[in-house]
């Protein structure tokens, strides 16, 4: 079993009783989850981002979550994507060089950024519980950590669309991609 840190922190606009809800789910347990089933797809998938796997794949991964506002969310939208909008989760990997990464102790994934609102607003409007929304978001954000983007082709679309299914079921996650009643 992998062990991962996931580092969880919040705008100042983000309220005491908002941040409690996110620490009370196990997103080491999500990005463990996530790394486990894609590591078992070795050598068969290609992580874009990650050069050299066998020299650094097996440390600690390292996951930044940082939770905003709407406007914070747009903006960052605006800035990294040319979206003028809040949308529910950006990505941002960590780009070191593969020739540094077997270097450090922990293996940098990059930075997931969730605007709570955009979350919130989904769940209820895809009458998902919020927890199950967020570990989804998670799940897809780390995905596109590693490479994975959904906005290449339909190919690449349903690749990633089913990797997130396997590993929303052994979370014990429903499809998310299934009509709710």
């Amino acid at each position: 079993m992998m062990s991962n840190i996931v580092e969880l922190s919040f705008a100042e606009t983000i309220a005491a009783d908002i941040q409690q809800s996110y620490h009370a789910i196990d997103l080491e347990k999500i990005a463990r989850t996530t790394l486990t089933v894609m590591t078992d797809k070795l050598p068969n998938v290609n992580f874009r981002y990650f050069a050299k796997l066998d020299s650094y794949w097996y440390k600690p991964k390292l996951l930044d979550i940082y939770i905003v506002d709407t406007n914070e969310g747009r903006r960052l939208n605006l800035q990294s994507r040319h979206k003028d909008y809040a949308t529910n989760v950006l990505s941002y990997p960590s780009d070191l060089p593969a020739d540094v990464l077997p270097l450090l102790d922990e293996m940098h994934l990059g930075e997931l950024v969730l605007c709570h609102e955009v979350v919130c607003q989904e769940a209820i409007s895809q009458h998902k519980q919020f927890d199950h929304h967020l570990t989804h978001l998670v799940v897809h954000g780390i995905l596109h950590l590693l490479g994975f983007d959904h906005e290449i082709s339909e190919q690449d679309a349903d690749e990633m669309e089913q990797f997130e299914i396997e590993i929303l079921a052994k979370l014990g996650i429903n499809n998310p991609y299934l009509a709710q009643d």
